[in-house]
């Protein structure tokens, strides 16, 4: 059995031609401009972050609180039913000490990134912040934090209103 090759029009551009100036060569700057809506969940989610507060979601069915806030329960296939304030405390369930930065240069001190489980929330349901005020040796799974926020007048509806998680001893 034979194949049949097709041939397109057209032929290669090779690097002398192009150094040859033989094509046309355009160089624009593009800046795309677009929009998204958070939803509903998390849109109000983000409003409490700007009072200093958590919120999230809970399930009567399967009796989970979800935070971030879900508007449909990923276990029970439904509508979640009612919004739930929950303590901005938790417990570090994984961590990771980064030396390089988000632009991949060396930082001078390492950057503490963790999943923060929420108190009040149900287990597994986590926030990724970072740590601060405890040495990267002292960095424990399971060690209980506290959000730091930042000043009422400086907040902007973002999960960086929430400065950092530290250490916590309290009741």
């Amino acid at each position: 059995m034979s194949q049949k090759i097709t041939s397109y029009p057209g032929h290669e551009i090779t690097p002398e031609d192009l150094k040859a100036s033989k094509y046309l060569e355009i160089i624009q700057k593009v800046e795309p401009k677009y929009s998204w809506a958070a939803g509903v969940a998390i849109s109000r989610f983000l409003n409490e972050l700007k009072e200093g507060r958590l919120i999230g979601r809970k399930c009567d069915q399967c009796e989970r609180i979800l935070v971030p806030p879900r508007m449909y329960c990923e276990r029970c296939y439904r509508p979640t039913d009612s919004w739930v304030y929950v303590k901005d405390t938790g417990t570090v369930n994984t961590y990771s000490i980064s030396h390089v930065g988000t632009d991949a240069r060396r930082l001078k001190s390492p950057l503490l990134v963790a999943v923060v489980e929420i108190d009040e929330a149900s287990p597994g349901m986590g926030i990724l912040h970072t740590l601060s005020e405890v040495e990267p040796s002292r960095v424990t799974i399971g060690m209980k934090v506290q959000a730091v926020w930042k000043p009422a007048e400086e907040r902007q509806g973002a999960i960086t209103d929430i400065r950092y998680f530290k250490p916590f001893e309290g009741v």
